[in-house]
């Protein structure tokens, strides 16, 4: 028997004996006729007015639950403040002991979460004979912080962590409720159950009804129709999680929050959906979720609290926010939103630069047509020169395009500025140019690895300052199709052949991915066929010390890493962006620190 405030009980012990009743059960396609607004007494099918809160009692179902004689002499637990923002950054705290989770909540208050969602289908020790004493140390908590709390106890049918019967589990979340909880997640499947079990909630407290897909993201107005029943069955926030499987999966998440005329929680679980996360305040969704850490992730794709608020900038968006980002893939490992970022909020922007997972890039171009700006990385840069609408003579001429920047009548044009950056890095290595000479790369053989577009950026670069160039790929009918393009006698031949020693020369500058992200400890050629090369350049930036400029090192070659060429072609990203003269020492720094940090 639990007691709350008031005269409260929840009957457990016979709720214990009623089976979950929800478990592989369809979306309902209907919405309870009988069900009734505490607010307005008008039925869930015919409800369309909002209220500050929204729920529904009936006087049926299996719970034994008694109604406070005075529910609303309940002290009211914390609320967002009107100076609250609009989007609340909440962290989930999964921990498994109430010992941990307390700690973990002091934890997530000092790094500024706005809410915390308490997941209590984690804790090992819920006691579900008498779950007070934890739910009344946690919510304490919360309230000592004044920090509005979540209430979830997620079932395993819904993704979550819990087994057990669930008219136990929702008896819990009435009970937390009249403890004081601020918001009570409640599964869609389950909410005609929930709100028809005896007790009448708490005005202070509001329903949250939340739909999870694991397997994609329905069409738009799939998604529209699913909002609307949710709210007509008593929501007073509609929570939808889908899985993106492609990121323009994002976009249709993130315009529900505007077609709604109550709060929203819109978002896109994995990697594919990371721009709803980030960009939530921008599109008007409710709250956005930070992780504490990646292993404490309470979904996939969630970034951390401390990245929301730092790196971000949440939630200090609005709709006006300019949205840039790094189109790639893989793009997780990339540092241009912690430079650009940086950047852009020393330059007082209102702005936002995030990475973007993009498998094909039309699609995404069309999905977010609004988006100011773009990187673009690894392997995209051929298709981005084909997508825009204009393109800078430099780009046309190496035949590949690093940067989108959409100009004032909503068109892209494309620029490439790998090359300039690329090139006056590996100058500076080389040194003093030869007498008579315009640039040390001046006569020298340069062996590009790479025939892809940062390779076509470094050899039309070599080419300029007048060395002779020899482009090395696995397929020679590639690198022959670009040394073609190049003209002025360039070489085709295969990485084989550079690897073996066959084919040698005066600078060997790497633009492949061998020895990135999931290659890391790997290298192009071997370590052997570097003996004789005055330099090696290699484009890679993560790690900072590859183990091509290792094994360079260790064979007597002067080396010059990605770094520079990195934050050289993003400050000239940065000036297309916003006619802005960039701060590079600032850009470098920001990079080192995010290196530094991972």
């Amino acid at each position: 028997m639990l007691s709350g405030a008031g005269s409260t009980q929840i009957d457990l012990a016979s709720a214990r004996n009623v089976p979950g009743c929800f478990s592989g059960r369809t979306q309902p396609n209907h919405i309870p006729s009988q069900t009734t607004c505490r607010h307005c007494a008008r039925s869930g099918a015919q409800h369309r007015t909002w209220h500050p809160s929204i729920s529904v009692v009936r006087d049926t179902g299996h719970l034994a639950v008694m109604a406070a004689a005075d529910i609303s002499s309940l002290t009211s637990p914390p609320q967002p403040s009107s100076s609250a923002p609009a989007t609340l950054i909440c962290t989930s705290i999964t921990a498994t002991s109430v010992e941990t989770a307390l700690r973990e909540i002091q934890e997530v208050y000092e790094l500024g979460a706005d809410a915390i969602e308490l997941r209590l289908d984690f804790l090992e020790d819920l006691a579900l004979k008498d779950p007070g004493p934890p739910l009344k140390a946690l919510l304490g908590k919360c309230k000592e912080l004044d920090r509005p709390a979540i209430v979830t106890l997620r079932p395993e049918w819904e993704g979550g962590q819990y087994r057990g019967s669930d008219v136990v589990r929702l008896a819990i979340l009435k009970y937390a409720a009249v403890l004081g909880a601020a918001y009570v997640d409640v599964e869609y499947l389950a909410a005609e159950f929930f709100f028809a079990s005896k007790g009448q909630l708490p005005l202070s407290t509001r329903v949250i009804l939340s739909h999870h897909d694991y397997k994609g993201t329905p069409d738009s107005s799939t998604l529209e129709k699913l909002m609307e029943d949710m709210f007509a069955s008593g929501a007073d926030v509609a929570k939808i999680a889908t899985t993106a499987e492609h990121i323009q999966d994002a976009a249709r998440v993130l315009a529900l929050p505007r077609k709604a005329s109550r709060p929203v929680i819109a978002l896109a679980m994995g990697e594919r959906g990371v721009a709803s996360r980030i960009l939530a305040p921008k599109f008007g969704s409710h709250l956005t979720f930070g992780a504490l850490s990646s292993e404490k992730a309470s979904a996939p794709g969630q970034p951390l609290l401390s990245e929301l608020k730092h790196l971000y900038g949440l939630p200090q968006q609005s709709a006006a926010t300019k949205v840039f980002g790094v189109i790639g893939n893989p793009v997780s490992h990339s540092r241009s939103p912690a430079l650009h970022n940086a950047a852009m909020r020393a330059a007082g922007m209102d702005a936002v630069y995030l990475p973007l997972l993009v498998d094909d890039l039309q699609p995404f171009l069309h999905a977010f047509p609004d988006f100011s700006g773009f990187s673009v990385t690894i392997p995209h840069k051929v298709a981005a020169l084909e997508a825009a609408q204009e393109v800078d003579a430099v780009a046309a001429r190496i035949g590949a395009a690093n940067t989108l920047v959409r100009q004032q009548d909503g068109s892209l044009k494309a620029y490439n500025t790998d090359w300039s950056a690329a090139i006056e890095a590996v100058e500076e290595g080389v040194g003093d140019a030869a007498a008579g000479a315009a640039s040390p790369l001046a006569g020298m053989q340069v062996v590009v690895l790479g025939a892809g577009g940062a390779g076509r950026a470094l050899a039309f670069g070599a080419l300029q300052r007048g060395a002779h160039i020899t482009i090395a790929n696995r397929t020679a009918e590639k690198a022959e199709e670009l040394a073609a393009a190049l003209g002025s006698g360039a070489r085709a031949t295969t990485l084989e052949a550079v690897s073996s020693g066959e084919v040698t020369g005066d600078i060997l500058m790497n633009s492949t991915s061998i020895g990135m992200h999931a290659m890391e400890g790997q290298s192009p050629v071997e370590r052997k066929a570097l003996q004789g090369y005055r330099l090696v350049f290699d484009a890679i930036y993560t790690p900072l010390r590859t183990r091509l400029i290792q094994d360079a090192e260790a064979e007597g070659c002067k080396t010059v890493s990605g770094l520079e060429m990195f934050v050289g072609q993003a400050a000239q990203q940065f000036e297309l962006f916003t006619g802005q003269q960039a701060p590079k020492d600032l850009m470098r720094k920001a990079t080192l620190d995010s290196m530094s940090a991972h």
